[in-house]
């Protein structure tokens, strides 16, 4: 998923505010899903949620205004009832890697109580875990 970087997204040094990096991979996970023919609404509304139990980020350079940022998600790990995703934030001009984060999203019923991943799911994940998508 491609992010352009605008003004609002920067802090008070110009370059991007950390925590905008957690959205932007929000997003890109959100359309990972949708690419895989997975919407996060149509699971919702089946009583499959997806909230984030872990984030481990690690900071290598700074994204500054209007740069063009491609944000890359895979499915790393795979539970019972969670699964992780590796995503990397790349600037796009030189390829040059951001951010890198491993996310973990339990899967949850609508009172927030752990259920395994619908096997639909599971084997979707297996899938791109084996092709490395």
């Amino acid at each position: 998923m491609e992010v352009r970087i605008y003004y609002e997204d920067t802090d008070a040094g110009g370059v991007v505010y950390h925590s905008n990096y957690i959205s932007y991979m929000e997003r890109a996970r959100t359309e990972f899903l949708r690419k895989h023919g997975l919407s996060v609404r149509e699971m919702h509304d089946m009583g499959i949620i997806f909230p984030v139990v872990s984030i481990e980020a690690n900071f290598r350079a700074p994204a500054r205004l209007d740069d063009l940022l491609e944000v890359r998600t895979q499915i790393a790990a795979l539970k019972n009832s969670s699964f992780t995703a590796a995503q990397q934030v790349v600037r796009k001009e030189d390829g040059k890697l951001l951010v890198e984060a491993k996310v973990t999203l339990a899967c949850v019923n609508p009172e927030m109580r752990p259920r395994r991943l619908p096997q639909e799911i599971r084997d979707l994940f297996s899938s791109l875990m084996e092709e490395g998508a």
